[in-house]
């Protein structure tokens, strides 16, 4: 194989070790960026913190925060601990005289429910698993008796395979009775027409008076469709809350930004500072045992501090500029004074790279007097223009109009997307039905079928 020699010219850009270290910062929320110089701090020997100059202060100096004293900071409650559904229902079990083996296998059961108290597998599943899992080897009559166990406990509905099974389960608790039945025969026999909401269709199949039917239609809407979500399920969710990352308050008519972190005021540590200033003395000389230790500890701590306060900066650049941008809106709680809010506006109010402002949002949250926002919340295209002023409208109007429409209108004849497409473009706005159905399903707002009124 012959061999040549080949020259190419390349044109790239590498980004420096800071500018990776920034990056990096940068994309960390408050809690994340908390951990991150918690870590620095136990890592780097040459960086510490400010000695607190206030026997008072009790805590930390957070950076680029706006409050004087303790009181303005805020306070944010932690997650619930109370008693989880698991708990509950495995307090019961102990109560029960069950056999050790069926016990067992119920208290598999128990842990296999989700968060709405239902099995997502079937019975026969169940004990395969049990078998090739924790070696619990039961019979179908001891996991048909496991099972029953569990069903029977409170709150009425848990260990159901379904809705249809956890409303039929509730229904068979309650005292016999006309209604009670016809509630159950529903469930039983009409149960499409019944998550259809095709009320004619109920009396049709069932030859029922549509007086029968509205009381026993009443009475399934009475019960519990998540049995599970009556206390605690899931410890990982219940830890699941949001910290949000800025604090904005409107203080008669003045906004303050508050950038929501524990970090304390970092410093280089005295000796280092001492032991690199005796290099620089002696640079000129031999360089000393274990110097090479030291300028590169030093080094870090002092690049890390200036990374620190670079993110800082950055970040509240950021969220001034949205807040300058969006300033009607934080003033008023009024979503229809949100204005149209693209990456590149905040660029042009900041001189920020695109790329910047992108990590400084994703996955970031302000918390205001009436409720916590992503940051991106306050990012939207416009969507043509409205017809009575001329400004141009944001998604976020839209979706606001679309939901004020659907709490307006007639239970009984809920508005289809094409008659709330129809509607909004009289009101001036230029969307879809396509648009009309996304905006909808963003909000959480079902079809109209589902919004029917029985």
């Amino acid at each position: 194989m012959a061999q040549s020699l080949k020259m190419e010219q390349r044109i790239g850009m590498r980004l420096s070790q800071q500018q990776l270290r920034f990056v990096k910062l940068l994309e960390l929320n408050a809690p994340e960026l908390d951990e991150a110089v918690e870590r620095e701090l136990e890592d780097n020997p040459a960086l510490g913190v400010k000695e607190e100059t206030h026997e008072e202060d009790t805590g930390r100096y957070p950076l680029f925060f706006a409050g004087n004293n303790d009181d303005d900071r805020p306070v944010f409650t932690p997650a619930d601990e109370s008693e989880s559904l698991y708990d509950h229902l495995y307090a019961q079990l102990s109560e029960r005289r069950l056999s050790p083996k069926v016990e067992l296998a119920a208290r598999y059961i128990v842990g296999n429910l989700d968060s709405n108290g239902y099995l997502s597998r079937s019975l026969s599943n169940l004990v395969d698993d049990m078998a090739f899992g924790p070696g619990i080897d039961v019979n179908d009559t001891e996991a048909r008796e496991a099972l029953d166990a569990v069903r029977s406990l409170e709150p009425t509905g848990i260990g159901a395979f379904g809705l249809r099974d956890c409303l039929e389960l509730q229904l068979k608790t309650l005292p016999s009775g006309e209604t009670r039945d016809d509630a159950l025969l529903i469930i039983r026999d009409a149960y499409d027409a019944f998550i259809m909401k095709h009320k004619h269709r109920i009396i049709s199949q069932l030859h029922l008076p549509a007086e029968r039917v509205d009381a026993a239609l009443a009475l399934i809407l009475s019960l519990n469709p998540k049995p599970g979500n009556a206390l605690g399920s899931d410890p990982a969710e219940e830890a699941n809350v949001i910290i949000p990352d800025f604090i904005v308050n409107n203080e008669d008519g003045e906004l303050t930004i508050t950038l929501n972190n524990r970090i304390p005021e970092l410093q280089i540590e005295q000796s280092f500072d001492q032991a690199m200033a005796n290099l620089e003395r002696t640079a000129k000389g031999r360089p000393k045992k274990g110097s090479e230790f030291i300028v590169s500890r030093y080094n870090d701590a002092r690049d890390f501090i200036r990374v620190l306060t670079q993110r800082q900066q950055t970040m509240m650049a950021v969220m001034s500029a949205i807040v300058k941008i969006q300033k009607e809106y934080f003033l008023t709680e009024d979503v229809y004074r949100l204005r149209p809010m693209m990456i590149k506006n905040v660029s042009e109010l900041t001189g920020l790279d695109l790329s910047v402002i992108s990590r400084a949002t994703t996955n970031k949250f302000v918390a205001t007097p009436w409720g916590i926002f992503p940051l991106r919340f306050f990012f939207s295209d416009s969507i043509g223009e409205t017809a009575e002023d001329g400004n141009a409208a944001t998604n976020r109007k839209v979706e606001a109009e679309i939901a004020a429409m659907v709490e307006a209108e007639d239970k009984r004849h809920p508005l289809s997307d094409q008659k709330i497409m129809e509607e909004m473009t009289a009101r001036g706005y230029d969307v879809s039905r396509r648009t009309v159905a996304k905006y909808r399903d963003r909000q959480g707002i079902p079809v109209a079928r589902l919004r029917k009124k029985l």
